[in-house]
């Protein structure tokens, strides 16, 4: 088990610093420790107060880690002032440390300072020269470079004048970039471009922090600094795509969704079987529409249709009950999972869905028996959502949610030229959407 040493300040909100590097660290399987530098009262809203360690303490909580358990690769986040900056310098040398990860922290997400101005020059005198990887964002770059950083040929410039003062290995991050997040690794050589998807969220607290430990954890792995940034970046991309609502300001960004996500697998392919074979009980024929029926249900934080469970050539009529050739699987179906995923956006604990036949008996049937239903006219789909492959569904299930205060128990539609009418009902599981399916049927 690799040993990784943080040197970074505690969030008493839990979502950056110590807490966000140990956890991250031990989710992908290395052995974390800690040298705290500084204390903060701060939550979702911002900083209150910063309590600074003493550098003598602070001397002694490395020395305690590094000459009994010993130390494979250390990353560093906030260091408070000049006098901390010294003595983490010095003391990297003292035990030759060649894998430090520099984090180069300066200002909370709420905008508070969180490194003194005159420590700047300590940090590019002391520790920049002792960097295996610094990793700052653009305000951090602009800071250290002492002058604006703001896109893409400014990053690449300033790559080389931070590599200039001795870094090994520079990542300029680009998160403050508008569209789609680059970032550009410069490795005194030639540089690389990461790119990522743009996720809207105000809940990005703490993704510094999981970002620089993920990559320090892939570089005590032994990896090279190229693949270490490419997994880091999926990493940190994943827990913003899953980040958590919580507090008044900017909540976490959650490192265990991607592990929450392959924990479930067998829990939702159980339940969407279990639901399937209450089905194939009952008679429900009536409700299979011409085009069949499907029924999934999708993973915790889920994104990609490989992420959803359906029944392989869908639910069909047999009778008056139904019939499937085979058990639920993993991206089964892009209609049902498209469904499914579109709803999670607006609500990420409605995991579940299956399409039945459209009546007006069985919408006034779901209306009596107390379901909400919500109606959307198909006939406004534009043109070029009817023309591309496999975005109608995606469309409607978006114009009929985004107007819709919370998520109905139903959906549905009375057709258009080429599209069969149709009723979609959801839930927070299969368990849940068959309950409902059933009453309707009764």
């Amino acid at each position: 088990m690799k040993r990784i040493l943080t040197i970074a300040g505690s969030d008493s909100g839990g979502g950056a610093g110590i807490q966000a590097d140990l956890r991250t660290i031990a989710l992908l399987g290395g052995f974390g420790m800690s040298v705290v530098t500084a204390l903060t009262a701060q939550n979702t809203l911002g900083v209150q107060d910063v309590y600074p360690i003493s550098p003598e303490f602070i001397e002694k909580q490395i020395d305690s880690v590094i000459t009994d358990i010993g130390v494979d690769v250390v990353k560093t986040g906030m260091l408070a002032n000049a006098q901390v900056i010294k003595v983490v310098a010095r003391k990297i040398k003292e035990y030759r440390i060649e894998k430090l990860i520099l984090d180069p922290v300066m200002v909370a997400k709420g905008g508070e300072p969180l490194l003194s101005k005159d420590a700047i020059d300590t940090l590019i005198e002391e520790l920049i020269p002792l960097a295996f990887l610094i990793t700052p964002n653009l305000p951090e770059a602009s800071a250290i470079c002492r002058k604006p950083v703001e896109n893409l040929d400014e990053m690449r410039e300033a790559a080389k004048n931070i590599y200039q003062k001795g870094a090994k290995n520079v990542l300029i991050k680009g998160g403050h970039l508008p569209g789609r997040s680059i970032d550009i690794l410069f490795d005194g050589k030639s540089f690389f471009e990461y790119d990522s998807e743009r996720i809207h969220t105000e809940n990005t607290h703490g993704t510094g922090c999981v970002y620089s430990a993920a990559l320090t954890f892939e570089i005590a792995k032994g990896n090279h600094i190229h693949q270490a940034v490419k997994n880091a970046k999926e990493f940190v991309t994943s827990a913003i795509r899953n980040s958590l609502p919580l507090g008044g300001g900017h909540g976490p960004v959650n490192p265990y969704g991607v592990f929450s996500k392959e924990i479930q697998r067998y829990h939702v392919i159980f339940q969407v079987k279990e639901a399937v074979r209450v089905l194939k009980k009952e008679k429900i024929g009536h409700l299979v529409p011409e085009v069949q029926s499907n029924l999934g249900m999708a993973l915790p934080y889920a994104e990609r249709v490989e992420d959803v469970a359906a029944v392989p050539g869908r639910i069909v009529r047999f009778g008056n009950t139904v019939a499937t050739v085979s058990d639920p699987e993993f991206g089964a179906s892009q209609h049902i999972a498209k469904i499914i995923l579109t709803v999670m956006r607006y609500q990420s604990d409605m995991r579940s869905a299956m399409n039945i036949r459209y009546s007006e008996d069985t919408i006034e049937r779901c209306k009596n028996i107390g379901l909400r239903v919500r109606y959307f006219d198909r006939r406004k789909e534009p043109d070029h959502v009817k023309e591309a492959e496999g975005s109608s569904l995606e469309w409607v299930m978006e114009n009929s949610l985004k107007e819709e205060k919370g998520i109905p128990d139903v959906i549905y539609d009375t057709g258009d030229v080429g599209k069969e009418p149709m009723v979609r009902i959801l839930g927070k599981d299969a368990r849940e959407v068959v309950g409902k399916v059933l009453r309707i049927a009764e």
